[in-house]
């Protein structure tokens, strides 16, 4: 966690250039090896995974068309003051995310969805003709940044390729090529939505044909116009491009939005280790997930909107912010009132790449509002304008996108961790009850918040008298988890994941402050860089080799007999792990203080080391995560994906209209096949048609439909359709399928003999045009 860059500035003045080369075209071409850099890398990890080159060019000129030059020159226009070409370019793409959403509104609405590689001229005609606007091809007055933070920002963007790479592209293929092909059970899912994306607005589910689709779809929009914009095939676009570009821009937005809120440059980098390579505090392996999911393994790749939705919210943190912080404060010119358009660009785009995200926001625009209000005894109207834009985005995507729908999600306070101090048979004494209850507390706290811990010498030398910016971070730190706490369900974790974009930023924050104040050397700097590299392989290689050990060593530690049986049992490893670590770090506190009085040199800086380990103390989690296979029978979420399920829907998609709907047999997703295996249907997750051949399907799999979710039931709600579909199949008549077709659309019946054969009447009723064994496709006429 060392910064080892001696000329970093420690403000945002504008002297950053400095550095080998800062100087004429040499100079120019210096600064700009980190991103070419970076670029090639992501290059190499998208070729060696099988990427063909000719869709990585595409893919390049839809996003330099179809995002950064029409967000770029819209972000210039709303801006007063030059910062760095970076923060140019990188907002400039967010803004562009927000416009994509825009055009494709309108394209879909005039149902000229096949011009979307036009809708860029919108924007650059009207700055190419209009003399005022075209200053901004070209602005001058750029701060140039260090070399060193240039560098420190590249390296996150190449942890976040290389985690990538190991763990998603080089092991899932882009197409399933062999019966016994695997994939995570939510990416065919994520795929059916971007392909309904293309033809229906707005979207339904395409699962359920003609089901409204109540849910934080505009990372599928994203998705589907990457596909219109580039003509790339979309398996390609979510299996290859996608994840790596938006995980990029994350590690971007992350280290300029640092850097404007806070005059610091290297909080940024920070930052974005914080929230990217630095997990949930754990001693397992594998991982356990005890309260709900993890903020990047699995799912920064398994969650399209998750990874979409990341760039948007740092964005918005970063408009929202530019309206509280100082104006000009430590030398980054302040952007003018555009923050406010801009605020509302990334609030709107927010409201559903993720439901969690404006929530979290309001709640730490409510914080900072209050403390404001109690400091000054004035209203702080620019709170309330702002505000009021996050609240408007919230209004129109509760109201208009998801239609006051809840997704099963409920008020049920402390649900998702009362269960690990539960005692149904009232057996413990009120003593014990309630140091169950404090550890289960604890460790939430350690698991999840760990990484937050930087803010703590912030808020402590400040002692709580923030300014309206620091308020607001802080109160979507702790909006986040709050709303977990209070929510029941998996899901809810998403507003843990929120609440991190702001806690990291504090977090990251701090340190730096705490980094200042030591006034560490240059060789002081590349120790406690070393120092806590090897702190971090110590613990990775203790967990990964001695995992089952420490298991059986903390549940003999603390009496727990019968672990099966004991609700608190898969806390106590990492429980006992950090009071471990903690005793440790006691000792060697002790030890520093008594050798700082012969030592000078270490003196006032213990607590930059003991801050330094602390916040690295969730990296593990991540690397014991490079090992793991993500396909396969052991592992959660990797059902089956035969390539012959996926020929027979590519084949429909090339001989079928997006009008057409499909019907199947196939309503479950099986973890094995189901032929082999004859597992019960248990899940009503079958995704794969409608996923691969981009249209709907009267009914295929209903488990990830709003209206079952809320339910709760499993059973499909319209149980006389249902039997028509799957009579249609075993039990066909003419009249049946003349009702089909006429008051529902179909047009192709595909039936999965695996699931179960068609009726020999069938193909006496209907054409045959397809079959490959296993799947047998018909069409009505």
């Amino acid at each position: 966690m060392g910064i080892t860059d001696s000329t970093a500035p420690t403000t945002g003045s504008a002297d950053s250039g400095a550095g080998r080369g800062s100087g004429g075209r040499a100079g120019a071409l210096w600064r700009c090896l980190p991103a070419v850099a970076t670029l090639a890398l992501i290059f190499a990890a998208l070729v060696a995974s099988d990427t063909p080159v000719s869709d990585i060019a595409r893919y390049v000129g839809y996003a330099v068309w179809g995002v950064l030059l029409p967000g770029t020159l819209v972000f210039r226009s709303l801006r007063r003051t030059p910062h760095t070409l970076v923060e140019d370019l990188v907002l400039g793409a967010v803004t562009g995310l927000a416009l994509e959403l825009i055009a494709w509104a309108v394209l879909m609405a005039l149902g000229i969805q096949s011009a979307a590689i036009l809708w860029p001229l919108a924007v650059v005609i009207p700055f190419a003709a209009v003399p005022r606007l075209r200053r901004h091809w070209r602005p001058r007055g750029y701060t140039s940044p260090s070399l060193g933070w240039s560098w420190a920002v590249a390296g996150t963007v190449a942890l976040t390729t290389g985690y990538l790479y190991r763990v998603y592209l080089a092991r899932n293929a882009i197409l399933p090529t062999s019966e016994q092909s695997r994939q995570f059970i939510d990416l065919p899912y994520q795929l059916s939505l971007a392909g309904n994306a293309k033809h229906d607005f707005p979207l339904t589910l395409p699962q359920v044909a003609d089901e409204p689709l109540h849910y934080h779809w505009f990372a599928f929009v994203h998705e589907a116009m990457t596909s219109l914009v580039g003509h790339i095939d979309l398996p390609v676009v979510e299996m290859r491009l996608m994840i790596p570009a938006l995980c990029a821009l994350t590690m971007l937005v992350v280290g300029v939005v640092a850097w404007r809120l806070t005059g610091r440059p290297w909080v940024g980098p920070v930052a974005a280790l914080l929230i990217f390579a630095i997990g949930e505090f754990n001693a397992t392996d594998p991982v356990s997930m005890p309260f709900g999911s993890p903020q990047t393994t699995l799912m920064v790749w398994a969650s399209v909107s998750m990874t979409y939705s990341q760039p948007l919210l740092l964005a918005l943190i970063g408009a929202i912010g530019e309206g509280l912080r100082s104006r000009g404060a430590d030398g980054v010119p302040s952007i003018g009132r555009g923050v406010y358009v801009l605020a509302g660009l990334f609030a709107f785009a927010s409201s559903a790449a993720k439901a969690t995200s404006l929530p979290v926001t309001l709640a730490g625009l409510a914080l900072a509002g209050l403390a404001v209000l109690i400091g000054t005894r004035r209203i702080p109207w620019r709170i309330v304008g702002l505000g009021a834009t996050v609240a408007a985005g919230q209004l129109f995507s509760t109201a208009v996108v998801f239609r006051f729908e809840s997704y099963g999600l409920k008020v049920d306070p402390l649900v998702n961790i009362s269960g690990y101090w539960a005692d149904p048979k009232d057996v413990r004494s009120a003593a014990v009850h309630v140091l169950i209850v404090a550890a289960t507390w604890a460790a939430f706290l350690l698991n999840t918040q760990l990484r937050v811990i930087g803010a703590i010498p912030l808020l402590w030398r400040h002692r709580f008298r923030l300014d309206a910016l620091q308020w607001f971070l802080l109160g979507g730190a702790i909006a986040g988890p709050a709303v977990y706490l209070t929510l029941n369900g998996w899901n809810s974790s998403y507003f843990t994941h929120t609440g991190l974009a702001f806690g990291v930023l504090l977090s990251a924050w701090g340190y730096c402050e705490v980094f200042e104040r030591a006034a560490l050397t240059n060789r002081a700097k590349v120790a406690l860089a070393v120092g806590t590299l090897v702190f971090i392989g110590l613990l990775t290689y203790g967990i990964r080799t001695y995992a089952a050990d420490w298991l059986t060593f903390a549940l003999d530690f603390t009496g727990v007999t019968k672990p099966e049986r004991t609700t608190y049992a898969r806390l106590v490893p990492f429980l006992v792990a950090a009071l471990a670590l903690a005793a440790v770090a006691a000792m060697c506190a002790a030890g520093w203080r008594a050798a700082s009085r012969w030592v000078t040199s270490l003196r006032g800086r213990g607590g930059i080391v003991l801050l330094s380990l602390a916040l690295v103390a969730g990296a593990p989690t991540l690397l014991l995560d490079l090992p793991r296979p993500t396909q396969g029978p052991e592992v959660w979420g990797a059902f089956s994906l035969p390539a012959t399920k996926v020929e027979a829907a590519r084949w429909i998609r090339a001989h079928s209209k997006p009008s057409d709907v499909l019907l199947t047999n196939e309503h479950c997703w099986y973890p094995n096949d189901p032929g082999a295996a004859g597992e019960a249907c248990g899940n009503n997750q079958a995704f794969t048609l409608s996923a691969f051949s981009e249209r709907s399907v009267l009914i295929e799999g209903w488990g990830f439909a709003p209206r079952a979710m809320a339910a709760g039931t499993g059973e499909f709600w319209d149980q006389d359709l249902l039997k028509a579909n799957d009579d249609a199949v075993y039990h066909p008549t003419a009249e049946l399928l003349g009702r089909l077709r006429s008051g529902h659309r179909v047009r192709y019946l595909v039936v999965n003999r695996s699931v179960g054969a068609e009726s020999p009447q069938l193909k006496t009723l209907a054409a045959p045009v397809y079959d490959n064994g296993r799947i047998g496709v018909y069409e009505l006429h």
